[in-house]
């Protein structure tokens, strides 16, 4: 298992906590050799290689996945990550707020992206895995400008894999429900009753649990794996069973 990504090079964007950071680490013990590209890379695992980059600064992010190309020697796997929430109904977000979440949500894709193609496009094993959310298959209350944004990359998950398979690059999703990361953490903290709103969230996977960053991981290593190299345009539900199970709500334990 150790040797599965060895001699293989990733970037991996929005690594220093949470999805990212679990898959950094997964692929590192796999064998990968790993960077992690982040605005803030003081909290990263300290065996992890890291770039510090904005993926809403066109120019920061260019220059960040060169610099991390140039010094792995090479890149064969990008993982999408970097990410930001936003809570509330399509008219609870000003025009501000949707430029930013899509500035960093879409446009920082298809940055980092542009960026690593020419690098991807050296590799024998080239692959892209972007972190999308169940929110893009499911009407989710108060979510209407994240889930549009997640919305869009479902479709450019699936549009990048039409454009690049002939040049040997695969390209897919995972599709996480509600993960235990600090940003929902923070969601929890900041309601009227966090007790309660952790409670519901866990009631609301069909598991009765939130979703751990590992699991997500794992289901990223599959897709970034050279063993998986039939798998493209795949969107893969790592979310507890809330999209397509219908059972009866329970709590954990």
């Amino acid at each position: 298992m150790n040797a599965e990504f060895a001699g293989l090079r990733a970037l991996v964007t929005g690594g220093s906590s949470g999805i990212g950071q679990a898959t950094a680490l997964l692929l590192a013990s796999r064998g990968c050799r790993v960077t992690i590209l982040d605005r803030d890379v003081s909290t990263a695992a300290p065996d992890l290689e890291r770039v510090a980059a904005d993926v809403s600064d066109p120019a920061e992010t260019a220059s960040a996945v060169t610099a991390a190309a140039e010094a792995m020697g090479g890149l064969d796997i990008l993982v999408n990550n970097a990410g930001i929430g936003a809570v509330g109904t399509v008219a609870d977000n000003d025009d501000d707020e949707w430029r930013r979440v899509f500035d960093v949500n879409v446009f920082g894709i298809a940055r980092v992206t542009r960026a690593a193609l020419p690098w991807l496009r050296l590799s024998f094993s080239g692959a892209i895995v972007n972190t999308c959310s169940i929110a893009a298959l499911n009407g989710l209350p108060d979510r209407a400008l994240y889930s549009a944004s997640k919305g869009a990359v479902l479709s450019l998950t699936l549009a990048m894999a039409a454009d690049h398979v002939a040049e040997g690059i695969r390209v897919n999703c995972v599709c996480p429900g509600t993960v235990a990361t600090p940003w929902v953490d923070r969601l929890v903290a900041a309601s009227d009753d966090p007790e309660s709103t952790r409670r519901a969230l866990d009631a609301r996977q069909a598991i009765g649990r939130l979703v751990a960053p590992e699991e997500v991981a794992h289901a990223i290593a599959y897709l970034a794996s050279p063993l998986a190299g039939s798998t493209t345009g795949t969107i893969l539900d790592v979310d507890g069973g809330v999209t397509r199970l219908r059972v009866p709500a329970r709590v954990a334990g």
